[in-house]
């Protein structure tokens, strides 16, 4: 049976890669960014059928806007199964250089925006007494990343809101997982290259494709709502052990911040 989705930050990323495969399963998908010249090139490029996967402009920042959202989905397709909060900010930087106007993007985009979708479709969910909320965090939801101090604060948020949430809805019906990635090789990712604030970022054996990404919402999120799911399991694992233990986290920084830094030289290469 075929469910209705509604994505964010669909222009590019993992957004843009889950329109494509959810659509090509026969899902239905209300696809948005406020990005709309990137969102009509994704749809170009992709050949997004017209017939399951709509698009609308959404600024996350703002609720009303996340409510013409929903009532287009409504409107277009009679119904809403799955809200998937993907999209998201980052910019790296130490904490004492950082732009004032940065606090508030990663905060407003990254956090309030997912808090404004939960909102608006968490109502229509409870009502209906049923449905799922699916949101995108990070590794960096639970160790945090030095030289990435707003985004790991953000995705802190994320998780404390969406754990909160959880206790929420699922007694009444609606479904919610938080998903926290390691690396994904998106444009997200590529712009942290030339940062020497995001080495850590690249101190994993490799970065996860959306493809993975992909497959884990597919085969483990969908079908089995679990409330928390890293990926890969291993590095999940080392990040609890840094919320866990965050005095080790701090001694062992030097050894992985070398190793991402030896990856972007690898990179900058290409």
């Amino acid at each position: 049976m075929s469910d209705v989705f509604l994505l964010t930050g669909c222009a590019s990323g993992i957004g843009r890669h889950l329109t494509r495969a959810l659509s090509s399963l026969g899902h239905q998908v209300l696809a948005t960014d406020i990005n709309e010249e990137g969102l009509a090139a994704a749809a170009q490029a992709d050949r997004w059928s017209e017939a399951l996967v709509h698009r609308r402009r959404l600024d996350v920042r703002d609720g009303t806007d996340w409510q013409r959202a929903l009532d287009q989905a409504l409107a277009d397709f009679g119904r809403l199964d799955v809200l998937l909060n993907i999209a998201g900010y980052l910019l790296p930087g130490w904490s004492w250089e950082l732009d004032v106007t940065q606090i508030d993007r990663h905060l407003d985009i990254n956090v309030k925006g997912v808090m404004h979708g939960v909102n608006v479709v968490g109502r229509y969910f409870v009502g209906r007494g049923k449905g799922h909320v699916i949101n995108i965090g990070s590794l960096a939801s639970l160790a945090p990343v030095p030289g990435l101090s707003l985004y790991s604060a953000a995705k802190f948020a994320v998780r404390g809101f969406t754990l909160a949430v959880a206790q929420e809805l699922i007694p009444r019906g609606v479904k919610v997982t938080l998903v926290m990635p390691d690396a994904v090789q998106t444009p997200m990712l590529e712009l942290q290259v030339g940062y020497e604030q995001a080495a850590m970022t690249f101190s994993g054996p490799r970065a996860l494709t959306v493809e993975e990404v992909e497959r884990a919402i597919i085969d483990e999120v969908l079908p089995h709502a679990p409330l928390e799911l890293t990926l890969p399991f291993g590095r999940g694992a080392l990040a609890r052990l840094a919320t866990f233990l965050p005095s080790a986290a701090i001694g062992l920084g030097p050894l992985f911040t070398r190793k991402g830094k030896e990856e972007q030289a690898r990179r900058k290469k290409r």
